[in-house]
């Protein structure tokens, strides 16, 4: 049984934000699209390290636009192993970011700040990385204290 992106997504106990991202946004089916799709998922601490508790409340139950404009900076065109991500040196996203790619041990350094921790999950025709940075434009939050609660 080949089980989807958005299932293996579940799975993967270090990504519950980004898994929670692509349902709040309705992605899921996107993940699935024709001729594959590269995945680089950062973990729930990337996304602690990044964004306060309020901002990621605020992204995942109101602003699911730019929620959505955040996860296509981290899906790539075509089903890639790490090995030929690094060999082609660079890659665009869905969002149209051009980010370098190189070798960082066993795995790849993407845009001079993310690296992969885990790579190469295959699910559906996706391949996932994990990744240990929240790739995009936004604004880091984490330092702001949450006073919501």
């Amino acid at each position: 049984m080949d089980r989807s992106p958005a299932q293996a997504l579940t799975w993967i106990p270090v990504l519950t934000t980004f898994e929670a991202a692509v349902r709040a946004t309705g992605m899921t089916e996107e993940l699935s699209v024709a001729g594959g799709l590269t995945i680089l998922a950062p973990t729930d601490d990337a996304f602690r390290a990044r964004f306060s508790t309020a901002n990621l409340d605020q992204l995942l139950l109101k602003d699911t636009a730019t929620l959505r404009g955040l996860l296509r900076e981290h899906l790539v065109a075509g089903a890639r192993p790490v090995a030929d991500l690094a060999s082609a040196g660079t890659v665009t996203t869905l969002a149209g970011t051009t980010l370098a790619v190189a070798t960082a041990g066993s795995g790849v350094r993407l845009a001079d700040r993310a690296e992969t921790i885990c790579a190469d999950y295959r699910a559906g025709g996706a391949r996932i990385h994990v990744i240990d940075k929240v790739l995009g434009n936004l604004p880091e939050t984490a330092h702001e204290e949450d006073h919501a609660h």
